[in-house]
This record gives structure tokens, C-alpha cells and sequence, in this order.
């Protein structure tokens, strides 16, 4: 078990808390953790990209010219990919580019990636994290009193108030526990993680 600082949204710090190694102390591969944030990117890929081949493009039923005596090369349709105008040889085709990892190994790079920001000092624990009502400038002053440009805050739930203080702000993004990535943690220079998500992130990953 490692200790680390409580802080509150001032930046001082209120208290210690324990936290498991098996989350926080994971030796760090860095080869695990590239080859699951391929897996997340090409998931996140839409796949729309699309040319047209040669029987879509429009035109070209007819043959341009007789096939012997005029001295030019033979041709069939003015739609063929060597013509201007013609279709696309083996152009891109909507597709799915997603693929799977092992679940075990996604939770281990997610350990990892945390492990990685608290080996570094970038963890912040916070007591806890609210807002009555949407104020960027609010969420912008906590994160001046961290001395923060770009930072990943982990909350317990979806909170609008939060999540629309942050949406205008560069370099800052908010999710849930259950949102948690190795993606936009390795993205994100700064973790800061809410006291009461740990015993979910446990749960969650130790499974």
C-alpha cells in the first residue's frame, strides 16, 4: 500500500489516504499500453472514407471507339480508372477498422497508465469535486491553484455543472469512472481522480 495526499480544491492538503499497489504500483510496459491505444483509436475510427469504382461512376456505357483500324489503343468504357473522369482502382470502401483486446489486458494497461502518473507525481486525490452551477471560471480557478495546463479529472458520475464548466476550456476533459481510458490518460499530462471513485476503480479492475 502507498500513501498519498487528499486535497481539496484549494490545493491544500487535508489528509492521507492508502492506496492499493495493484492499481497505483504496476511496472510499466510500455509496448501493453501502444498496443491497446491502437486498439481505442482504431475503434474510434468512423471508417466513411469511400471512392467510386468504375461501375459507379456515372457514364461510359458505350464503347468510345471501334476496337480495330483507328490507329488508338483498345477501349471498352470512358469510365475506366485510366481515364480522366474514370472510376478508382482499389480505392478505399467503407469498413469497420474496431478489433478486441483480451479484457485482462486492457484492465492491466489501464493499472499501468495510472501507476505511470503516480510514479511521475502527476496524481492528484481530491476530497471531492462539486459545483452548484456551471462556472468555466470557477473550474479555471481550481485548476490555477494546481498550477494545471492539461489535466484528466475522474469523477464518481456524470455531473453536468462540471462537465459544462470544462467543455470551453482547452486541455481539460472530465469523466466518469466508468469512462475511465488508457487513451486519455496517457493524453493528459495531470490525473486527478476523486477520493470516492477508488473503491469503484478497484472493483472495477481488480475483477
Amino acid at each position: 500500500m502507498s500513501v498519498c495526499d487528499v486535497m481539496n480544491t484549494s490545493a491544500e492538503k487535508i489528509a492521507e489516504i492508502e492506496v492499493s499497489d495493484s492499481l497505483f504500483g504496476v511496472s510499466v510496459n510500455t509496448g501493453i499500453l501502444h498496443e491497446v491505444v491502437c486498439m481505442q483509436r482504431a475503434c474510434r475510427r468512423r471508417g466513411t472514407a469511400a471512392t467510386k469504382t468504375r461501375g459507379m461512376v456515372s457514364g461510359g456505357g458505350i464503347k468510345p471507339w471501334k476496337q480495330k483500324g483507328t490507329g488508338r489503343a483498345r477501349a471498352g468504357s470512358s469510365r475506366s480508372p485510366v481515364w480522366c473522369g474514370g472510376g478508382t482502382a482499389f480505392g478505399p470502401q467503407p469498413r469497420d477498422y474496431s478489433y478486441s483486446m483480451p479484457k485482462k489486458v486492457r484492465r492491466l494497461a489501464l493499472r499501468m497508465a495510472m501507476s505511470a502518473r503516480m510514479s511521475e507525481g502527476n496524481l492528484v486525490i481530491l476530497d471531492q469535486f462539486e459545483m452548484a452551477s456551471p462556472k468555466t471560471k470557477e473550474f479555471v480557478g481550481v485548476m490555477k491553484n494546481f498550477s494545471f495546463d492539461n489535466c484528466l479529472l475522474v469523477v464518481e458520475k456524470e455531473n453536468e455543472n462540471v462537465q459544462l464548466s470544462a467543455r470551453n476550456v482547452v486541455g481539460y476533459k472530465i469523466l466518469p469512472v466508468a469512462g475511465l481510458n488508457v487513451y486519455d490518460i496517457l493524453k493528459h499530462d495531470k490525473l486527478m481522480i476523486v477520493k470516492s471513485t477508488l473503491e469503484q476503480l478497484e472493483a472495477r479492475l481488480m475483477v
